[in-house]
């Protein structure tokens, strides 16, 4: 049996997120929901994964179950041929829909030039899908996108994150190069 790549706690987090690029926005919101803030700025992805976490006041257990996390999401499969929505993020869109009087409805998923990195991500209610649009769906959901952005959008994972730094819809994309140091928007 082959042995699988692993994150280990003394990869320095610039490795990690160039190692794995396609799931780097994934591992950073697991490094930021942990306690470990200073993923998505450069002054600290020098540092080891174990020197950042003791920076941070995090004790052995924490550094363990932090690596765990972050092995789970590198075992995790891609779907490049869809887009995927998770439980949570389906919860809170249906929340949403029904109080926004549109029950039922789609979520328009797309992304758009700006933002820092190039492109930001579009989340929206969608009454009824348009003639360019691919439709997905997901948890019971359907996702209208627009064809010509596919080969962008391919793969990708909306969650719904509520931590310490804020609650929203983060999306995990495969096919990000790069990011920028807020968090907001992406380069492909």
């Amino acid at each position: 049996m082959e042995s699988k790549e692993q994150i280990t706690l003394n990869m320095t987090i610039a490795d990690i997120f160039s190692k794995y690029p396609q799931k780097s926005q994934h591992l950073a919101q697991a490094m930021t929901n942990a306690g470990l803030h200073c993923t998505n700025c450069s002054a600290a992805t020098w540092e080891t994964l174990e020197a950042g976490m003791l920076g941070h006041g995090m004790n052995k257990e924490a550094m363990d179950k932090l690596v765990g996390q972050l092995n789970t999401i590198l075992g995790e499969e891609i779907d490049l041929e869809t887009i995927t929505i998770t439980p949570a993020a389906a919860e809170k869109f249906r929340k949403f829909a029904e109080e926004e009087g549109m029950p039922g409805c789609a979520l328009r998923f797309g992304d758009t030039a700006g933002g820092c990195g190039g492109f930001q991500y579009i989340l929206d209610f969608s009454e009824k899908a348009e003639e360019d649009d691919a439709i997905y769906e997901s948890e019971g959901i359907q996702i209208h996108i627009r064809k010509g952005m596919l080969g962008r959008l391919l793969g990708c994972v909306i969650d719904y994150v509520d931590g310490l730094q804020g609650a929203g819809f983060k999306v995990s994309n495969p096919n990000v190069k790069s990011s920028c140091g807020c968090g907001t928007s992406q380069g492909y």
